[in-house]
């Protein structure tokens, strides 16, 4: 029996030399003798923070703060939907693509409430006319995909992936 807790002491005493501080590595716990039961694991309020991660987040920031991003974005959706095709760099594309197919889509759906969330997001109050009017017949058997992104040549000035992106 002595033999025993002397072996537990020297692996106790063994394990402490090793830690840093007083605290066990893995739990938290001070590591001190045999005969003192094991401390809770310490919890400060201040001394550590959660990190969550971003699982299922992912969002193209595009480099700039939620309002201007939302302003790049309803910019570039309704050029597009405007001209037929623009080009930007790649990011950008795909970024957008997005919401161009969910301004067709709410075209070819027609009644007033997509009507509404359209003008919410298009600038243009007549293009948004003329994508209602336009929209169920030229993508009536279509059900998604109404954009193309096609990769051009990078930028000259800073080697940017760049894109063209159109509708089909």
């Amino acid at each position: 029996m002595k033999t025993t807790a002397f072996l537990c002491s020297l692996i106790v005493a063994g394990a402490s030399a090793f830690s840093t501080g007083s605290l066990s590595s893995f739990t938290g716990a001070r590591v001190s003798s045999v005969t003192e039961p094991a401390a809770a694991p310490r919890t400060t309020a201040g001394s550590s923070t959660i990190r969550m991660m971003r699982h299922r987040k992912r969002l193209a920031k595009l480099g700039k703060p939620a309002d201007q991003r939302k302003a790049l974005l309803r910019a570039l959706t309704t050029e597009i939907i405007r001209h037929g095709r623009i080009k930007t760099t790649a990011v950008r594309a795909k970024a957008v693509r997005k919401h161009v197919d969910h301004m067709i889509q709410l075209g070819k759906r027609g009644d007033l409430h997509a009507r509404r969330q359209a003008l919410a997001w298009i600038y243009d109050k007549d293009l948004v006319h003329s994508l209602f009017e336009a929209a169920p017949e030229r993508y009536a058997e279509r059900e998604g995909g109404y954009t193309r992104v096609l990769r051009t040549m990078p930028r000259q000035g800073d080697n940017a992936k760049m894109a063209v992106i159109e509708l089909v």
